[in-house]
């Protein structure tokens, strides 16, 4: 009984990082402000996120190579150090060059969190109930997520500053700094000599590594697809303008939460090969919505199809990548991360072959070919013996 609890005071910390994760999000809403504030064009404005997303290709590996070096949860703790600084940037000044800085440290910050925090949650929890403690803290991630666009709306009406969300997202990260260094953590010290960037990169040789990295890649792909061309798709087929067709995003995102919250809950009770198998068809479902939906009411329910069932699907990669190789964890963590290059890739392929074909049909195509490569991981889960 004292060790769950104690285990449950260990997690406080993590989760309150895992909300910090969340602050990445805010990307796309800052940029909207920031373009209007300094009459950007298209292509600076659309810089800024760039230069949080690049640092998930450069530095995943990297990291789980520092991990190997100074452990999981001093890893966390200097990605929170990275994240506040990058908060308190556009405090001290706002100006392009001073944003820019700040989106790139919130890149890195988040990066180094991504590749520790959820090696570091499984010091503490293991076994089956692992893959729900990860899909829970992406449920906590996915509320800052959720409410950074309504932070910043609500702070540019009521005080005409937009910025105030800084400060408070701020405090969070501070409080999470305190809470961690004060709270010891068991972790396992690597045996084996100290891997290379190249021994890390050469365990995609092994099949089953290369499966599971090109999950993440999918799911990523997914991910930023449907949000970038579902107000689109909307647009296209019922002439709705921007402004009624963007709820589409809105819908997304309630559901992955939703999906979130509930899938850390049937996680705990229900096998996760099977529980990955039922996400998987529900995506399916929602692309072939995708495809034939001419109606609103439709197109809203394969959008909530989609949000439900991707996810959980990092969650559940993620946690088969590292109980695969246990002793390499920290390296395994970084090559998932790594896989979140699967949000450049997709919009650029998406956009090149609605541009050919002329329609969003284009884009479904892309993201359903996404969702067969999880058909096939899912099969291949099922014919596992292990849960």
């Amino acid at each position: 009984m004292a060790s769950k609890q104690s285990n449950v005071a260990k997690l406080v910390p993590v989760m309150i990082a895992f909300f910090t994760m969340g602050f990445v999000d805010m990307v796309g809403t800052a940029t909207n402000y920031v373009k209007a504030d300094f009459a950007l064009s298209d292509t600076m404005a659309n810089f800024l996120p760039s230069m949080v997303f690049l640092w998930f290709f450069l530095l995943s590996v990297p990291t789980g190579l520092l991990m190997n070096r100074i452990g999981k949860r001093k890893t966390v703790l200097l990605s929170l150090v990275v994240t506040a600084v990058a908060l308190i940037l556009p405090l001290c000044g706002y100006n392009y060059p001073v944003l820019l800085a700040s989106f790139c440290l919130l890149g890195i910050g988040n990066t180094l969190m991504q590749v520790s925090l959820n090696p570091l949650a499984s010091c503490i929890v293991s076994g089956e109930k692992f893959a729900s403690t990860l899909t829970f803290g992406q449920f906590v991630k996915a509320i800052a997520s959720f409410i950074a666009p309504i932070l910043a709306s609500w702070a540019s009406l009521q005080f005409g500053n937009w910025r105030l969300l800084y400060p408070i997202f701020l405090v969070f990260a501070l409080i999470a700094i305190v809470y961690l260094s004060l709270t010891k953590i068991e972790e396992e010290i690597p045996k084996d000599k100290t891997s290379s960037f190249i021994d890390c990169l050469k365990l995609l040789g092994d099949g089953s590594v290369l499966l599971l990295f090109l999950g993440i890649v999918a799911h990523v792909g997914i991910d930023v697809g449907v949000n970038t061309c579902a107000p689109k798709i909307i647009m296209e087929r019922l002439a709705l303008p921007l402004e009624k067709a963007g709820i589409a995003t809105s819908i997304y995102f309630l559901f992955r939460t939703l999906g979130c919250l509930s899938g850390s809950f049937i996680l705990a009770k229900f096998p996760l090969k099977k529980f990955f198998a039922v996400s998987v068809c529900l995506m399916v479902l929602s692309m072939i919505g995708l495809f034939v939906c001419r109606s609103l009411a439709g197109l809203y329910v394969a959008i909530a199809l989609v949000g439900f069932g991707n996810s959980n699907i990092f969650s559940m990669v993620f946690s088969r990548a590292l109980y695969y190789l246990p002793e390499r964890s920290n390296e395994m963590s970084g090559l998932m991360v790594m896989g979140i290059i699967g949000g450049t890739v997709f919009p650029l392929l998406m956009g090149i072959l609605s541009d050919a074909m002329g329609t969003q049909t284009g884009s479904v195509i892309v993201i359903s070919m996404g969702v067969a490569y999880l058909v096939y991981l899912a099969a291949r889960f099922l014919k596992e013996k292990t849960a």
